[in-house]
């Protein structure tokens, strides 16, 4: 454990560690936190949740996931293969389904775990079966930007589960650059061969850029390679693209039947952290025959399934977005507005939904920027400067009113004008 204290240590003397902050109690967008490291407590107006649609406090959301409990209790106790299995979890699989207008889903404790448990299944076929060989190689074709779910898969993709899947077929990895479809299309050429089984994986919206994957360009590319396959991660694109919040392909006009027709298997993932109030994550597809084997595969059948609260308050939380399309709306009002102001006020806001990365002058530390904004203007955001290039990343959602919003850019605009003005100072 040396060598672990003496990184940290330095660690914290370089200053990479993130100033940690415990909730108290919500109200809204209100939230009253203790700042760890000294135990004070204030209420700040935050912008650095992922409830999108502000259904985290929804009393339907709420008194579901009561009601779960006193039905079921509090876990199932059980991975679902097993006797883990019940009621709400078939029910919210239909309504994710129907959602996503793919009728087959399977439901995974998070993404992470969902993501590793498809290539599991897919690159492997999950589980030796007698009488069968499968000795078709995968390539997985990926964004040089995607989530860290989908890289810690994919890394792994050829090697998980040991001995287990020590004679499958060879797993084939390469990246492509952010969004770029030229790129893609030369990969594609360049690496696919004739047998090959294809993959390729893509956030819908990219959690740290703010940006949309461009879906119908990947559909004209794909469909000159029939049968492959394209996985979408719609954690951030749920409940916030297109009309009903449905996704990406809402977003852009189609349905994944219209990929279907092209000789295109499509896979989303949903997850519920961000639009359903809730945890976890499920895999949508057309393809019957895969939602077995992804139950069987070894991330699933060697975890709890989703417990019951949890099931029940991402069950409502789909249904309240259905019955209410005009939080998507505001959603999207909301995002519209903020990045505008940002921009008018000289703030490089990129991306183009409810995730709103702001890039900062490289001589404004955004550790510092957003203890500003904490300890002067009561604003929490989210400080990004070690896992990608310097930032603030501001989250939109649909409680937020414009005098917030407003609030949030006459703080931010104080507070650059106050670090400028101790930079000059010094």
């Amino acid at each position: 454990m040396q060598v672990v204290k003496e990184y940290v240590q330095r660690w914290y003397e370089s200053g990479l560690d993130p100033d940690e902050y415990i909730c108290h109690r919500k109200q809204g967008n209100l939230i009253e936190i203790e700042e760890a490291e000294t135990g004070k407590r204030r209420t700040v107006l935050t912008f650095c949740t992922n409830d999108v649609l502000g259904l985290v406090q929804n009393p339907a959301v709420q008194q579901a996931a009561i009601d779960s409990i006193l039905q079921y209790g509090t876990s199932n106790s059980s991975c679902s293969v097993l006797s883990g299995r019940i009621d709400l979890h078939r029910q919210l699989e239909d309504e994710i389904s129907e959602f996503k207008h793919l009728p087959h889903t399977q439901l995974f404790l998070n993404a992470w775990m969902a993501m590793q448990a498809l290539m599991d299944a897919f690159c492997h076929l999950a589980i030796p079966v007698p009488g069968f060989q499968h000795t078709r190689e995968t390539l997985i074709l990926t964004d040089v930007l995607n989530h860290g779910c989908i890289v810690s898969a994919i890394a792994n993709a050829g090697t998980r589960s040991g001995k287990l899947f020590g004679h499958s077929p060879r797993v084939r990895v390469r990246a492509y650059r952010h969004c770029d479809m030229e790129d893609l299309a030369r990969k594609l050429q360049r690496y696919a061969r004739p047998d090959d089984r294809i993959m390729v994986v893509s956030d819908a919206v990219f959690s740290m850029d703010g940006d949309v994957a461009p879906l119908p360009t990947m559909i004209d590319i794909m469909e000159n390679y029939e049968g492959s396959v394209l996985v979408m991660d719609e954690a951030h694109a749920s409940g916030a693209l297109g009309a009903t919040g449905r996704g990406i392909y809402e977003h852009f006009g189609i349905l994944p039947q219209d990929a279907i027709k092209r000789g295109i298997a499509p896979l989303i993932m949903t997850t519920f952290s961000k639009f359903a109030a809730s945890a976890g994550a499920a895999i949508s597809s057309h393809v019957a025959e895969l939602k077995p084997l992804l139950n069987v595969s070894p991330t699933s059948i060697g975890t709890i399934s989703l417990p019951p609260p949890t099931t029940a308050a991402a069950l409502e939380s789909i249904r309240q977005v259905r019955q209410h399309p005009e939080l998507v709306q505001r959603l999207q009002e909301n995002t519209r507005y903020l990045r505008s102001q940002l921009i008018a006020n000289d703030f490089d806001a990129i991306g183009e939904t409810n995730v709103i990365p702001v890039i900062l002058p490289p001589d404004l530390n955004p550790k510092v920027f957003a203890r500003v904004l904490m300890n002067d203007y009561g604003l929490w955001l989210s400080p990004i400067w070690f896992i990608a290039k310097p930032r603030m990343r501001i989250t939109v959602n649909s409680l937020h009113t414009r005098e917030e919003m407003d609030l949030l850019v006459e703080g931010m605009v104080s507070a650059r004008k106050m670090m400028y003005k101790s930079t000059i100072s010094a």
